[in-house]
Formats: C-alpha cells, sequence, structure tokens
C-alpha cells in the first residue's frame, strides 16, 4: 500500500513546466519506507524522453498534461541546481508563492552564479538517481562539472553519504571529490512513526537527507577495471595499490578527526563478534560446499574465537569509516590521485546500523577482498592462475604497506603498529567478507563461487577445496563483487 503525504516543487522559470517532488509511503513490507518521487507536467510530449514516460493526466484548466519521471527533464534539472546554488528555493506544494521551510539546500560551491548547460542521466543505479550536470557561470564560460545524486530511498537520520563526503571535503581532503552542496528535509508532516521509532536522538531523526552534489572527476577510470586490465596482463599493480593504501589511511585519520571516536566498551565488542558469528553461521549452513566441511566450521569457530578473547586494550578506537569500500569506490583521476566515492555504506543495511562507529579494519578487508576478486575476474578470462595469484599477494601486500606506512594513521594496539594478515582482527575481518560473498555467490552466481571458497580456504590453511573455473562470461567480462551488485 502507497500512501502520499506530502512534498515540495519547484519553480520553472518560464512558467511552462510543472515541477513536483512528492514524499510516498510504502507500507508493504515490515516496515514503513520513504520514496522520493520527481515529476515534471508538460503541455506536450518531451522528445526523446518515452522511457521516463510515467503517463498522462487531465487538468481541469490545462488540459492534457504528459507526466515524467522529472530527472529526466532538463527543465527539472535546471531547477534543481537553481535550488542547490541558493539562486531558487523550495515552494509548497499546494500555496502559491509560497516557500517551502521544511527542505532546504546547504551550498559548499560556487552560489548564485552557476546556471546548468546540459544533463544526462546515469544508469544501473537502485537507491538512487544519478544526474551528470554540465555547468557554465552566468557569463558563459565553462565551469568544472558536477554529480548530483537524488536519492529515491530516503531515510530519518544523517546519510554518510552526504556527512562524510561533506566532511573529509571540509577538511582539505585531496582523496574525495569536493562537495558542491546538498538537500535536506526537517520536519516532514505525516511521517508514519515507524520510520523514526529505531533511530536515536543523536541521528538527528527529524532530518532526512534528499539529493547532494559532488565535483565530477572528468577522464578518471575507476580502479576496479584498472586492476583487472592488468591483472590479466600480469602487469604489477603494486605501486598504485600502495597509494590506495595510503589514501585510505588518510581518509580514516581524517574522519577520525572530524567524526566522534568510541573506545570499544564490551557492549560493543560483543557486539561485533556477535554479527561475526552469525554471518558465519548463515554462510555455514547455506553454502553447501561449507555445509558439509567439519573442519571448516571447527576453523571459523576458532578464529572468531581468537577474536573474542583479544583484551580491551588489543581493540582499536571505533570510527567512521566507509563501509562499502572496494576497487569500484575508487577512481583513478588523470593526475594520478585516487578519489573514493559512495560513502553511503552497505545499501542493504538499515541506516542506523550504517552510521555507527565502526573497525577501520572492515575497510582493510574489504578493499583486500575486491583485489582477490579483480585475480578472479582476469582468471576467468584466461589469465595464468599461478600469475594471478602472485599478482592478488603483491597487490594486498603493497596495499597493506601503504596503509600501514601512512603518517598520523591511527594504529591499532593489536599490530603493533603494523597491519599482517596474522592480525587476529583483521584475519576474522576477511574471513567475514570472504563468508558473505559465498552466501552472495551460491544465491545469485554459483560460477564464481571459487573465488570466496579459495579464500576461505586460503584463510583457513586449508587445500582440500578444489578450484572452481568454470564460467560462462566472456573474455571482457569485469566480476564485480557481491558488494558491487548490490
Amino acid at each position: 500500500m502507497l500512501r502520499k503525504f506530502g512534498g515540495y516543487r519547484l519553480d520553472d522559470p518560464e512558467g511552462e513546466v510543472g515541477l513536483e517532488v512528492l514524499f510516498v509511503q510504502d507500507f508493504s513490507g515490515l516496515l514503513p519506507v520513504l520514496y522520493q518521487v520527481p515529476l515534471s507536467y508538460r503541455g506536450a510530449p518531451l522528445e526523446g524522453a518515452e522511457h521516463a514516460l510515467v503517463g498522462t493526466t487531465e487538468h481541469g484548466v490545462l488540459g492534457t498534461r504528459w507526466v515524467y519521471d522529472a530527472t529526466a527533464d532538463p527543465v527539472f534539472a535546471a531547477a534543481f541546481v537553481d535550488l542547490l546554488v541558493g539562486r531558487s528555493r523550495a515552494q509548497h506544494q499546494s500555496t502559491s508563492n509560497t516557500e517551502e521551510p521544511r527542505v532546504t539546500a546547504t551550498t559548499l560551491g560556487p552560489a548564485g552564479h552557476v546556471r546548468l548547460v546540459s544533463h544526462e542521466v546515469l544508469t544501473g543505479e537502485q537507491s538512487n538517481t544519478s544526474l551528470l550536470c554540465t555547468l557554465a557561470d552566468t557569463s558563459g564560460q565553462p565551469l568544472a562539472p558536477i554529480m548530483v545524486k537524488l536519492f529515491r530511498v530516503v531515510s530519518p537520520g544523517e546519510n554518510p553519504d552526504v556527512v562524510l563526503p561533506a566532511a573529509l571535503s571540509a577538511a582539505g581532503s585531496p582523496n574525495v571529490p569536493l562537495v558542491f552542496g546538498y538537500v535536506a528535509a526537517t520536519g516532514l508532516p505525516g511521517v508514519d512513526s515507524l520510520l523514526t521509532h529505531t533511530v536515536p536522538p543523536s541521528m538527528a531523526p527529524d532530518l532526512y537527507h534528499l539529493a547532494f552534489a559532488q565535483e565530477l572527476i572528468t577522464g578518471a577510470e575507476d580502479a576496479r577495471r584498472v586492476a583487472v586490465r592488468v591483472a590479466g596482463d600480469g602487469v604489477s599493480f603494486a605501486a598504485e595499490a600502495r597509494e590506495a593504501g595510503a589514501a585510505t589511511a588518510e581518509i580514516h585519520r581524517t574522519l577520525a578527526q572530524a567524526e566522534p571516536v568510541v573506545v570499544p566498551d564490551d557492549a560493543a565488542r560483543t557486539r561485533i563478534v556477535a554479527d561475526l558469528r552469525a554471518r558465519a553461521a548463515t554462510a555455514l549452513t547455506e553454502v553447501p560446499a561449507l555445509a558439509t566441511r567439519s573442519d571448516v566450521a571447527a576453523a571459523v569457530e576458532a578464529t572468531l574465537d581468537a577474536v573474542a578473547a583479544l583484551p580491551a586494550e588489543r581493540w582499536p578506537l571505533l570510527q567512521r569509516i566507509h563501509g562499502d569500500y572496494h576497487l569500484g569506490q575508487v577512481l583513478r583521476a588523470p593526475s594520478g590521485t585516487w578519489a573514493v566515492i559512495d560513502f553511503e555504506g552497505e545499501p542493504l543495511r538499515p541506516l542506523s546500523e550504517r552510521v555507527l562507529p565502526d573497525l577501520a579494519l572492515r575497510d582493510v578487508a574489504s578493499m583486500l577482498r575486491s583485489f582477490d576478486y579483480a585475480g578472479g575476474s582476469a582468471r576467468v578470462a584466461g589469465a595464468d592462475p599461478e600469475q594471478v595469484r602472485v599478482w592478488v599477494e603483491e597487490a594486498q601486500a603493497a596495499f597493506l604497506a601503504g596503509y600501514a606506512d601512512s603518517p598520523g594513521r591511527q594504529e591499532a594496539p593489536a599490530t603493533g603498529g603494523e597491519i599482517g594478515l596474522d592480525d587476529p582482527l583483521l584475519r576474522a575481518l576477511l574471513l567475514d567478507k570472504a563468508l558473505y560473498e559465498a552466501v552472495y555467490e551460491a544465491r545469485n552466481r554459483p560460477d564464481w563461487l571459487s573465488i570466496p571458497l579459495s579464500a576461505i580456504d586460503h584463510l583457513l590453511d586449508q587445500s582440500d577445496i578444489p578450484p572452481k573455473t568454470d564460467h560462462n562470461g566472456g573474455p571482457d567480462d569485469v566480476v564485480p563483487t557481491p558488494d558491487e551488485r548490490s
């Protein structure tokens, strides 16, 4: 069941196109979901936007109106940029010439003297829509393009995909694209209380982030495609991986300075270990190749017992992290700088979990697993398995070295300033990630199950899980990790 309960309008300076953003609740699941639905209303069909046509409606005065998903409408894109730069304000949905004070924009980039030249809607996203916007100043001089991300599913509380890049950008981090601005709503009337009942007051339960914009790094390529290409060619990725490790450490260090850092108490440590055990139990039950292996179950239990037995002083501080870190989230700029994007965390986890301080080593483990998936892509495309194994291990070691050697990095007491695969926490987090991947592949892509199974086998010092190399894809396939597909 869907229920519309409000929204806001944007003005078309020409007065020809109606622009409206609806807030709609979906009650079909266990908990209601809040959607943001942008619509544009036109008096004639919009050429080239047939794919975005929602339908037609009859207006008592204006006659037939063609209704579109507004993200495809250039008038909406221009009006939204005007909102972001402070040249216009959100308007009340039902009262003419009245601002909607509950919807506001915060401008961090150029204010006022910016206009939209053109825009393109990117495809393939599930919980948001990204608009690539080409800009110019009021004199017509081209400006750096921006990416506007409009959240289709919105949740109460501060969205990490807004808060964390903004904090990093404000701190002058060279490893995130500059944040241009964002749009938020407060005090939305009629939102069902079930949306907010799990959100603590510290998470600003009355706040909803609706959209944000970052600079677009032109000419950049995501590190996953670069890594797969060079892995297949047998070209070392060690220098790049080391630089990526240093960039990761810089981001963690800056976040630890900009956002609260927490000493893990007994409850926090118990929660983390319990989560690791629960995910392991799911994998050992659902994945047939693991369910029949009592030796694997015993080794997993021993690995997690080692983490549970760590004394409090050997646990690192908890802080805000990326939360969904892999090579596809890292861009290589033409200047050679690494830029990290998409800080929303695992999109299937509730926001109340994604904003909790966590182990920075979780990001490290996720990236190490991503190197393994890049190698898996190269292997199934025909690269020599032994060559790929050496490539993966070299890249992983270089990433760890770059992370550990970065000046001022928050060090985990358990490692004495060094990070290695023998660190109990890192090993447990690597195992947790590989088990999560095994569940995903068993459910969705059994042909790729050999990648996480081989990693689990290696981590637990087993040798009798045979590698599986059959695959139905072609040589141009790039294997995304499960997180990249969620």
